[in-house]
């Protein structure tokens, strides 16, 4: 084998030194290769395009107002001319005086009302008392929640007769008027069956529907009072066959307007017929703000209450009170907790 030194360089000879050659050089001189080097290209090869990073720009800040033109100080002739002021819009609210209720007072029997199965006021706390203390809290939050005149005004009916709604009406009144800061007015608005005054033990008199039939006629000189405190009592009044026409009337409003506009420590009942035996009660529902829909515990069937509360719909709220039950799945015993019980 050929020592790679003894193996002559191109251009050896020649006065190039060769003593620092590599071996592929050497290999090059002695068998005639040319040198390496890349083929010669036409041109010039097309450069790739290089990814390049995007710059970030940072988020602009805002520019700043350009400061406003001076202005010139007013003369002393131009401070005197009056500055025009645009209109601004104003509204005013007209609050209609409350009216008081100053009818005559009767007394009322509480051996009657023991008979008849209201809530004695000087009694012991009863279980019938606690049910209706629950039921008065309810439509007395709804109320205060709204604030408004209508929440105020509270109908009771049934979807037929003898469901009780009158029984509730009455405790209800009497449960409210209990109230240390509230004025309680129960207003018979069953025209053609009138009973709140027999329940009470109270005189016949004109009433209700002779205020919506007689625009002369205030509504404050038809109230009874009683001698229960804070509660007072408007009769049906003269009964007419189109007690529903005079309901639908715009004189309905401007009755319930007054009696409770301006009073909003004054709740008004309306005991009215059932929804299903006449349009009053539907036609009634357009001015209150809470219903409640009487049910007689296995007596007033599902179908009869879908009705009745499809006919109040006008009512924003409408509650569903269960009367004459007979057992509670909780046990409950309302009264024996005073020691007294029913």
């Amino acid at each position: 084998m050929t020592e790679h030194k003894k193996i002559p360089l191109p251009g050896e000879g020649k006065g190039e030194a060769s003593d620092e050659s590599s071996l592929f050089e050497r290999a090059s001189g002695a068998f005639g290769l040319d040198p390496f080097k890349s083929a010669p290209i036409k041109g010039k090869l097309p450069e790739r395009e290089m990814k390049r990073a995007k710059v970030r720009v940072k988020d602009e800040q805002p520019a700043a107002p350009a400061p406003a033109p001076a202005q010139a100080e007013p003369s002393k002739e131009e401070a005197k001319l009056p500055v025009h002021v645009p209109p601004a819009e104003v509204i005013v609210e007209q609050v209609k005086p409350a009216v008081s209720l100053n009818g005559p007072k009767y007394e009322i029997d509480r051996a009657y009302m023991r008979e008849q199965g209201l809530i004695v006021p000087e009694s012991a706390t009863s279980a019938l008392r606690e049910e209706f203390r629950i039921v008065k809290r309810q439509l007395l939050a709804a109320a205060r929640d709204r604030g408004n005149a209508a929440s105020r005004r509270i109908l009771i009916t049934s979807p037929h007769p003898g469901d009780g709604k009158t029984f509730c009406a009455s405790n209800l009144a009497i449960a409210l008027s209990s109230e240390r800061d509230l004025e309680v007015l129960l207003i018979d608005a069953d025209f053609a069956k009138p009973s709140i005054l027999s329940t009470f033990g109270l005189p016949k008199g004109p009433g209700f529907m002779d205020a919506l039939a007689n625009p002369d006629v205030k509504p404050e000189d038809l109230v009874m009072g009683t001698d229960i405190g804070g509660l007072w009592v408007m009769p049906a009044g003269n009964q007419s066959s189109a007690d529903s026409e005079y309901l639908a009337s715009e004189r309905t409003a401007e009755v319930l307007d007054r009696l409770t506009a301006g009073s909003p420590n004054r709740i008004v009942i309306f005991d009215t017929p059932p929804a299903l035996a006449a349009s009053s009660a539907a036609e009634l529902a357009k001015h209150v703000g809470q219903g409640v829909l009487v049910a007689r515990a296995d007596q007033t069937g599902q179908n009869a209450l879908e009705d009745a509360y499809q006919l109040l719909s006008a009512c924003p709220d409408v509650k569903l009170l269960l009367n004459a039950t007979q057992f509670s799945p909780s046990g409950r015993n309302f009264g024996s907790y005073y020691g007294y019980e029913e």
